[in-house]
């Protein structure tokens, strides 16, 4: 009797999915990926809108109001929605949702990333001193987002600085 010959298909199958898994892993932050989108417009500090006019709204944060209807202009919105202005609008960003993916008003909520250096903006609002960690509902940032509020806080960074 001959020896019996060892499939090579299984093996074959494992390098696949391993090549596999590693480009899947990159193809969201890739220009054209359906979470990487250009940002065409910055609506106040914590809503953006994207190239095809779907807006987003940050999760965990909460800017001063800058262009609420029927409310006045709050202290220091027009200064975080200049900075966020600055920070991503005509860029391309990255967005990584959480547990709920539209707010009341058909927003998407979504944490956002600058895909040209990763730049992570709903922190970077609260670190900078432009927001607030918005905590009324749970989010995965919770505990970072309130500790970078009370470091600026502490630091009189923005608009704790006065």
């Amino acid at each position: 009797m001959g020896r019996k010959r060892k499939s090579t298909v299984p093996f074959i199958v494992l390098g696949l999915a391993i090549v596999g898994g590693g480009l899947w892993r990159h193809l969201d932050q890739m220009p054209g990926s359906p979470l990487t989108r250009l940002c065409t417009r910055v609506v106040d500090g914590d809503t953006i809108q994207l190239e095809g006019g779907e807006r987003v709204r940050l999760i965990g944060v909460d800017t001063p109001e800058s262009v609420a209807p029927n409310r006045p202009q709050e202290f220091f919105g027009l200064e975080a929605a200049a900075f966020t202005r600055q920070l991503v609008e005509g860029k391309q960003v990255r967005l990584e949702f959480g547990d709920e993916r539209y707010d009341i008003y058909g927003r998407t909520l979504a944490y956002v990333y600058l895909l040209e250096d990763g730049t992570f903006l709903n922190s970077e609002i609260i670190r900078r001193g432009y927001g607030y960690a918005y905590t009324r509902f749970p989010f995965r940032y919770r505990d970072e987002f309130r500790r970078l509020q009370r470091e600026a806080r502490e630091n009189r960074i923005g608009l704790w600085a006065r």
